[in-house]
């Protein structure tokens, strides 16, 4: 996981109405920030993030790109995305889990009747770090969950030194986790979804 620093301070700065195109017609622009699900097409785009923010610090990417691409094909909303300009910046992926605890099995599987979100990778562009962006994307994804109705709680695993990130944002520390890579030993860290948003009307039934 990628740990993201506070957003800076900014200098305001005065808008300008956009200029017309010949003729008198406003030329398209795409939206200066989106969030939005992600689908198989944008997986390369999110393997290449993800490869340069892990490749460096762990020496493996959490998910291999047909990882990506099965996870954004079974449970796309359980991704989100952050987009600049059309471009992706961030993004969140994760699937369901139906076990107190996470295991092996938990890296490659979906269990579709699980209420646990497990988030597997939240990565920042290298462009796009230093902003808040990690801890805004992952405040946005966890206020999502409260929309699904299955959701009870979201798991994650992490190295020692991303601990004090995620407690920061809501995360309390279950001790170490099963799942191993390598050398690498994780510790696993749960968010609870209190209640939830999404109210059935009634139907009369």
């Amino acid at each position: 996981m990628l740990a993201l620093s506070s957003v800076p301070f900014l200098k305001p700065i005065s808008l300008k109405p956009p200029r017309s195109s010949p003729g008198g017609q406003r030329r398209h622009t795409l939206p200066a920030s989106e969030f939005r699900c992600l689908s198989p097409e944008d997986a390369v785009s999110v393997f290449e993030i993800e490869r340069e923010a892990f490749i460096s610090v762990s020496g493996a990417c959490p998910l291999r790109l047909d990882e990506i691409r099965h996870f954004l094909s079974l449970c796309p909303e359980l991704s989100l995305g952050w987009f600049e300009e059309g471009r992706l910046v961030a993004f969140i992926i994760g699937s369901l889990w139906d076990q107190e605890r996470l295991s092996q099995a938990a890296l490659t599987l979906h269990r579709p009747r699980g209420t646990a979100v497990h988030i597997h990778v939240l990565a920042v562009h290298r462009g796009a770090r230093q902003q808040g962006k990690g801890p805004l994307l992952l405040w946005r994804y966890l206020q999502r969950l409260r929309w699904l109705p299955f959701a009870r709680r979201a798991l994650l695993m992490c190295q020692d030194f991303l601990v004090p990130f995620y407690q920061k944002c809501g995360f309390e520390a279950l001790g170490p986790c099963q799942v191993r890579v390598g050398e690498l030993a994780f510790v696993e860290m749960q968010h609870r979804v209190r209640g939830h948003a999404l109210l059935r009307r009634n139907s009369g039934c």
